[in-house]
């Protein structure tokens, strides 16, 4: 657990605050000052200072006296995710796969309660979704965030889902903690999970982990597909396998391992009765880069 810093005099209040604007900003559509002092608990007079700072910098672009988040605001991540190497990495593993299959993909990383999209390859196939790098989903109701919470250790895991309020997307989510548990332990089982109209309706993904050399779940890679034109049993007899293989190349050349172990792909017979998980990670989602 990391130290609290305010009461030894080394917090920055400022700092804290014009962070704050830019969490408030984490919107589908531009804000008046009014709701981004309402979204980051500032005072109006506070809210224009750091808002318009934040503008001259490059972060925050202003329209009819409404704001919002410019791309320049990925350079505060870009170290983070220069460094973890995988969006270069992925991205001609992404093209391949997506070129394979003709689906769209993505890879994300968890981020507290959130997933939050790193590397994407968008076919025009999908139905109405609009993700650029930074979007974050909750991880309860999708693919890649189940796989993510699933590579958690126990405590960590039921410390994150004591956090998390289950609401209901769509008709088909899971909104009951029990419930999830048992999801996410089939995930950890299986290796894989497949979510089914439960972020949004027509909408279903399958995702797969990326482990370090440790072993360890650092990030996961889905395939987006409309419900309308990919069933549940043409995902595993056609997509899962492949998906499996992309995650074990990018693996590979994060110098994690070699080829896929055979075992870690089902047989189509044995897992088409059951029905792992269900959600997908779509949305009309714009750049979001915190909760």
């Amino acid at each position: 657990m990391s130290e609290t810093l305010e009461p030894s005099g080394q917090f920055v209040q400022s700092l804290a605050r014009g962070l704050s604007v830019i969490r408030a900003l984490n919107s589908p559509e531009p804000m008046s000052l009014s709701d981004v002092a309402r979204a980051s608990g500032l005072t109006r007079a506070s809210a224009r200072r750091f808002t318009l700072t934040l503008e001259h910098l490059g972060y925050v672009q202003q329209s009819a006296g409404r704001f919002s988040l410019t791309p320049q605001v990925l350079e505060l991540g870009f170290a983070y995710l220069s460094a973890l190497g995988l969006p270069e990495i992925s991205q001609p593993h992404l093209q391949r796969l997506v070129n394979d299959v003709g689906e769209s993909s993505s890879i994300s990383v968890l981020d507290g309660s959130a997933v939050v999209y790193v590397a994407r390859v968008p076919t025009r196939r999908i139905i109405n979704v609009t993700i650029n790098l930074g979007t974050r989903f909750p991880a309860y109701a999708t693919s890649m965030g189940r796989v993510l919470l699933s590579g958690l250790d126990p405590e960590a895991c039921t410390a994150l889902l004591d956090q998390i309020e289950l609401r209901p997307l769509t008709g088909r989510t899971i909104t009951t903690r029990s419930e999830l548990e048992v999801e996410l332990e089939r995930v950890r089982r299986q290796g894989y999970a497949i979510v089914d109209e439960e972020f949004e309706d027509g909408l279903r993904s399958v995702a797969a982990p990326i482990c370090d050399r440790e072993g360890r779940v650092v990030a996961a890679i889905n395939l987006a597909l409309a419900a309308s034109r990919v069933s549940i049993e043409e995902i595993h007899r056609s997509l899962l396998s492949p998906l499996l293989r992309a995650a074990a190349a990018i693996e590979g050349d994060l110098g994690v391992g070699g080829a896929l172990d055979p075992s870690r792909i089902p047989a189509p017979e044995a897992s088409g009765d059951e029905r792992p998980v269900s959600a997908h990670d779509a949305g009309k989602v714009q750049l979001h880069l915190a909760d």
